[in-house]
């Protein structure tokens, strides 16, 4: 893998990742931009009640909206259209997110770009790029770790405008948070409680249970199972382990990283297969890692893939009881998900 480092006309980072040492990637960014959002236009916030973290960042209403696919900002730029990315080709590509939640002093985000091609997805890659993919998410993940202030890096895709995708182009985002996120804390807190009641590791009885059931595993791999959890608060709901425990993308040994890539896109093309629709299946994926310090030695890291959708024609909404109490109520049986799951098989 090739790193190339450059910097976009108001400052902001960008990397291009290539399996090619030879490609060139250093083209200058000849948009008159003027300095990039920083920190001061967004504040941290913390819940008095529940103690989570509240990101206030109301620039951001101006970010780009659905924007035809002749103006898209994450394809290369062309003669007489620069884009978010100056150079005229790439294979992965990661910057500065130009409207960002955080910066400076609270974080960062970035977005990275799968593919040049605006008329793909991720599940349409082919094994060699999701690979590039993976080791741009492990480069960031070590990279932002090391970040002061940085406690926990969160790699994810969103897909679709079912959940609110606003740029159509192949891509996800990489969140370096100031504090660990709701979710991590109160994993790590049942995790640590469970290490004190049993003196074993949560994660590991999830996977051996799962594996030793079977009724809700989709893939088995060499190094990775993946599964609908048994109390999955999605329709379909996939969490994905590596078999053998870690803390962080960063590490990943050899012969998981080198398996990941066939394991994950049989996962996203099996979600395409789901329904009978032409349009493919919106989706959240999502990395979890531990965070940076202390508490890393029982977290496992694991990838929670899912979708709004819970039929051809329905969308699954987080109203009354999801929203307003974060009590879910899942329309579909987590063994009837994985039975359906494994039955689109990819082919």
């Amino acid at each position: 893998m090739k790193r190339t480092s450059a910097r976009l006309a108001d400052g902001r980072e960008i990397l291009y990742y290539d399996t090619d040492g030879g490609a060139a990637r250093a083209h200058p960014d000849t948009r008159p931009l003027g300095a990039s959002a920083t920190a001061s236009t967004s504040e941290v916030r913390r819940d008095p009640l529940l103690g989570d973290a509240v990101v206030i960042a109301s620039h951001r209403q101006a970010r780009t909206y659905h924007p035809p696919a002749d103006q898209c900002p994450l394809c290369p730029s062309t003669e007489g259209r620069a884009s978010e990315i100056p150079a005229p080709d790439y294979e992965v590509a990661v910057f500065e997110n130009r409207f960002p939640s955080l910066a400076g002093d609270t974080g960062r985000c970035e977005v990275i770009c799968f593919t040049p091609d605006h008329l793909t997805s991720f599940a349409e890659l082919d094994e060699e790029r999701a690979a590039l993919v993976l080791a741009a998410w492990t480069d960031r993940s070590a990279a932002l770790s090391a970040h002061d202030g940085v406690r926990q890096v969160y790699c994810f895709e969103n897909r679709g405008a079912e959940i609110g995708v606003t740029l159509a182009h192949p891509h996800g985002q990489i969140y370096a948070f100031p504090f660990v996120t709701p979710r991590t804390t109160r994993m790590l807190a049942t995790v640590a409680a469970h290490r004190e009641r049993t003196g074993r590791n949560l994660f590991d009885e999830v996977l051996a249970d799962e594996r030793a059931d079977g009724s809700r595993i989709v893939v088995e791999g060499e190094h990775w199972t993946a599964f609908v959890p048994y109390a999955a608060r999605w329709p379909y709901e996939v969490h994905l382990y590596p078999h053998r425990r870690v803390p962080d993308l960063p590490a990943l040994g050899d012969a998981a990283r080198a398996e990941f890539p066939r394991v994950y896109l049989d996962l996203l093309r099996r979600f395409d297969r789901l329904f009978d629709r032409p349009a493919p299946t919106p989706y959240i994926s999502a990395w979890h890692q531990a965070p940076s310090g202390e508490d890393r030695g029982d977290f496992a890291l694991h990838l929670e893939l899912f979708t709004v959708r819970r039929t051809a024609d329905k969308l699954k909404y987080l109203a009354g009881t999801e929203s307003g109490m974060e009590a879910y109520m899942n329309d579909v049986r987590p063994e009837d998900a994985a039975a359906r799951l494994r039955e689109v098989a990819s082919r």
